[in-house]
């Protein structure tokens, strides 16, 4: 197994050119920056996919998501929002007034790029630092701005976004245990006795879901469990809602509750269902997930290289915090040409500093 994991990030030359290949399909990125001491920046990516010529339910027999098609115009937008983090600080007044600031810049991405679809790259909160059981609440919250406006939506898991509750050691002091500001809208007066311990990601993901109609999340097989946000879309044609111009895949690449890693399991998942569902690479294939392979930090430069855009984003301020193992997923996306885009943040000045980049 140790020989399997030494191979499975592949040989340098050989990694370095499946990230440069995606490097050449980069769209356009646009990066909102403010203040520190406000939002430093919420990052969001718009991607046009040309149509391929050509849902019904909300998935067919092989678990597949459908529903969602080109209108008549040549392109499908999709946003990414990446790493906002609601529910940081939850107790004292930065906390809360980043997360009213992110709304109103996600507010103006939506309203602005008028997107046909949005996906939350991970880290949609910081359960770390909430303390309440109910962390669905702050996820709403980073949702609605989205929900309001009717687009549809999917969202994948952060390592931050089930992490167990940290407490802070100034809190067994003399000041002792701050009040909390919840999301008021959501908030009921029958749950304070708040236990902190916690929402577990099948917690979240079946809130999402069941309330709604717009989500297009699913919770993924059991049996590669304890991941949850492992699952593929389809986006079908304007002209034939039964043919695919477009797959979408989701992994679920662990942290918080459990170890940072796409599992050998999820590799064959998606080998098997890439076969299945697109056998002879004839549809283009989309990739997304949230922390980089150790494959990205081999090739990524170091911290304040003097390289400004490099394959895998512009790292100059620190290293890429990479997933804890390596288990075959790159050798397996690059062995597939039609894989056309891998998406996934990268971080900037770190997740706490709320600034992230997308790299397409």
């Amino acid at each position: 197994m140790e020989e399997e994991r030494k191979g499975s990030g592949g040989n340098f030359a050989e990694v370095s050119t499946y990230l440069q290949r995606f490097e050449m399909n980069r769209r356009k990125i646009l990066l909102y920056s403010f203040p520190a001491f406000l939002i430093v920046a919420v990052a969001i990516s718009t991607v046009s996919i040309p149509a391929a010529g050509g849902g019904g339910g909300r998935e067919d027999g092989l678990g597949v998501g459908k529903g969602l098609r080109f209108s008549g115009s040549s392109s499908f937008k999709i946003a990414l929002f990446a790493d906002l983090h609601y529910g940081e600080n939850a107790w004292d007044e930065w906390g809360p007034l980043q997360d009213v600031k992110s709304d109103r810049v996600i507010s103006n991405v939506l309203d602005n790029e008028t997107p046909d679809f949005v996906i939350y790259l991970g880290d949609v909160i910081t359960a770390n630092n909430l303390p309440t059981p109910n962390a669905s609440l702050y996820w709403a919250q980073a949702i609605s701005p989205t929900r309001n406006r009717g687009i549809p939506w999917a969202t994948l898991f952060g390592n931050h976004d089930d992490a167990f509750f940290e407490w802070p050691l100034d809190w067994f002091s003399m000041v002792g245990i701050p009040g909390v500001n919840f999301p008021t809208e959501t908030w009921s007066a029958g749950e304070k006795d708040f236990s902190f311990r916690g929402t577990t990601r099948i917690d979240l993901m079946k809130m999402e879901i069941l309330k709604n109609p717009l989500s297009h999340s699913q919770i993924g097989p059991t049996e590669l469990s304890p991941s949850v946000s492992n699952y593929i879309l389809q986006i079908s044609s304007s002209t034939n809602p039964k043919s695919p111009s477009v797959f979408l895949y989701f992994f679920d690449s662990g942290g918080g509750s459990y170890p940072e890693v796409i599992s050998y399991a999820q590799v064959k998942w998606f080998q098997e269902q890439s076969q299945t569902i697109n056998p002879y690479s004839r549809v283009p294939e989309l990739i997304f997930w949230h922390i980089p392979s150790q494959a990205y930090k081999k090739v990524a430069p170091r911290p304040k290289a003097s390289i400004k855009w490099p394959c895998v984003g512009s790292l100059n301020m620190e290293a890429i915090a990479s997933q804890e193992a390596e288990w075959g997923i790159m050798d397996a996306l690059s062995n597939r040409s039609s894989v056309k885009l891998h998406c996934l943040p990268v971080l900037v000045k770190g997740e706490n500093s709320r600034f992230a980049e997308v790299i397409l």
